[in-house]
């Protein structure tokens, strides 16, 4: 026994002596309220940030499938601006929390869900985060491959030792891991430190764009057919497109609006988590598509058949005897391709995973180690298999939006409109009868109502969506899935406070701690060891509410 106890305490994380198991249940280092000289992040590496996250590509490619739908090339790029113009307020919103109380998403969640409630909410981003992680490796190890081809064209002709059931080759696996690889030392940084690496981004992508297409246009002496090529959608069908259209870009951002709070709490002010998101995002986005559909247009002049991944373009010009500047350029533009899977991967996915899983696990678990296992999972998920079968892929990720969705309704709801404003930090790490988040037994059972209302509304359009033959209704409600999850879970979660208040239900909005706690060395103890005084005052306030 003393020999199993020494195995479990060396796979601890570091904490203070003498905790409770209860305590290290329910808080680490990593969990507690960021630590003002940890609060670190400006406005511009809010906009660095979203720079980083937007040159990938997906984002590149995302007004594709627009485009195929009918659409001419403006009014997909109309749906972007729309799209990501609509989900950038909701993120904003949803971030609030996390730049005044400078708490993660897992934490924040606890005030709606209840202490015990949150995990299932936490598990769903956490699984999100990992499954994303190993997609966008996967894409990341094809810039690795063209890297490399540009170097060495000799690598296309690699010999495959692996076996048909792997679902790839000798060459792929390897391009995938390396990428894999040079990932890693990423992970290790504190996220108030690896704003410095969202910085390279910012600057490298932009140039490597631009110099990209205005290649592509000398190649095709023009910006090709593309730009010419009229809408063929018009009436109800052209609305209907468009409207599916913003909502694809919506459903894209979903995954981040719900965890806004892990990256708004090391915000240095709460102005610098607003008004750079609000514009960083939806200028970023559709500057990004816009550069790719110009490219993509001129591939079709070059090639004749658009082309619509950079990569697979670039893979094209390495085709053929490419001269030195050629393979050079190809190089450059791959290579910055691969840094900026790099950082999207640790902006969306590794930082989201490392917060939720040590939110599920925090005695174990703190936010690096939680990178490590997302990485670690993406690894063994073999992520190139989900990417073969593009469609199914696709329908679980909209289904998974739906989930995502019906949470941060009824997380912006219990801020804005049920509690306004008003927060008690203090239980955030408290698991007593008289938390304001211990609810019934730890779960708030208002927010599983709504949430699951905000579901069901969506499930006979999903249904239709996997190719069930459903009424014409119930495909409209699931392709606007994000508003209807969201506001039917939000209407639902006033209404049930409306009918059973909570404690700390508010009349007036206002930001403040109830509890007036303040962290002090990251001590966990100054949680637990409130003073009778100060309980009697907020009980005293709660019960005046």
């Amino acid at each position: 026994m003393g020999l199993f106890n020494r195995i479990i305490q060396s796979l601890e994380v570091t904490h203070e002596p003498n905790l409770t198991f209860t305590e290290q249940l329910i808080a680490n280092e990593d969990l507690l309220p960021v630590e003002p000289e940890k609060q670190t992040w400006r406005g511009y590496n809010y906009v660095s940030f979203w720079i980083a996250d937007m040159f990938n590509v997906n984002m590149w490619m995302i007004v594709s499938s627009m485009i195929q739908l009918g659409m001419s090339w403006w009014q997909a790029w109309l749906c972007v601006w729309l799209g990501y113009g609509i989900a950038t307020p909701f993120l904003v919103l949803n971030a609030r929390p996390g730049a005044i109380f400078h708490v993660m998403f897992p934490i924040v969640n606890r005030t709606s869900f209840g202490m015990l409630g949150s995990l299932w909410c936490v598990f769903n981003r956490a699984a999100m985060a990992c499954i994303w992680y190993g997609v966008q490796a996967s894409i990341g190890g094809s810039c690795v491959l063209v890297m490399l081809r540009a170097m060495w064209p000799s690598i296309i002709d690699l010999p495959n030792s692996m076996p048909a059931s792997s679902g790839t080759n000798t060459r792929d696996y390897m391009c995938f891991f390396l990428f894999w690889l040079i990932s890693l030392p990423v992970i290790w940084f504190p996220v108030h430190k690896v704003r410095h690496f969202f910085l390279v981004t910012p600057i490298l992508m932009p140039i490597a764009s631009i110099t990209f297409l205005i290649w592509c246009i000398v190649k095709a002496h023009g910006i090709g057919p593309i730009i010419h090529q009229p809408s063929t959608l018009h009436g109800s069908k052209l609305g209907w497109a468009m409207v599916v259209s913003s909502m694809s870009c919506i459903s894209n951002q979903v995954t981040l609006i719900t965890n806004a709070p892990d990256f708004a709490s090391r915000a240095r002010t709460p102005s610098a988590a607003l008004y750079p998101q609000l514009f960083a995002i939806p200028i970023t986005a559709s500057f990004v598509c816009l550069i790719g559909i110009l490219v993509s247009s001129s591939s079709q002049a070059i090639y004749g058949e658009a082309i619509w991944s950079p990569i697979d373009l670039l893979e094209n010009f390495l085709n053929d005897n490419p001269s030195g500047a050629t393979r050079f350029g190809v190089w450059f533009i791959s290579t910055s391709f691969m840094l900026a899977q790099v950082t999207t991967n640790i902006s969306a996915n590794s930082v989201s995973a490392g917060c939720d899983l040590t939110a599920l696990f925090p005695r174990f678990i703190n936010i690096r180690r939680g990178g490590y296992i997302a990485a670690t999972v993406g690894l063994a998920m073999c992520p190139w298999n989900l990417l073969k079968s593009s469609n199914e892929f696709t329908s679980y990720l909209s289904a998974y939006s739906v989930f995502l969705s019906s949470i941060a309704g009824v997380m912006v709801t219990e801020y804005y409109v049920v509690r306004k404003g008003h927060y008690n930090v203090k239980d955030l790490y408290n698991i007593g009868k008289d938390s304001w988040y211990w609810y019934t037994y730890g779960i708030n059972f208002r927010a599983y109502a709504a949430y699951i209302a905000g579901i069901l509304i969506n499930v006979v359009g999903f249904a239709g969506a996997t190719g069930r033959i459903v009424p014409l209704a119930a495909t409209r409600i699931y392709d606007l899935s994000f508003f209807t999850g969201f506001g039917v879970s939000a209407v639902v979660y006033w209404a049930l406070n409306r009918v059973f208040p909570v404690i700390g239900a508010a009349d007036r909005f206002e930001e403040i701690d109830v509890s007036g706690y303040e962290r002090k060395a990251g001590c966990l103890r100054d949680i637990e060891e409130m003073d009778i005084d100060t309980k009697d005052k907020v009980s005293e306030t709660a019960s005046e509410r």
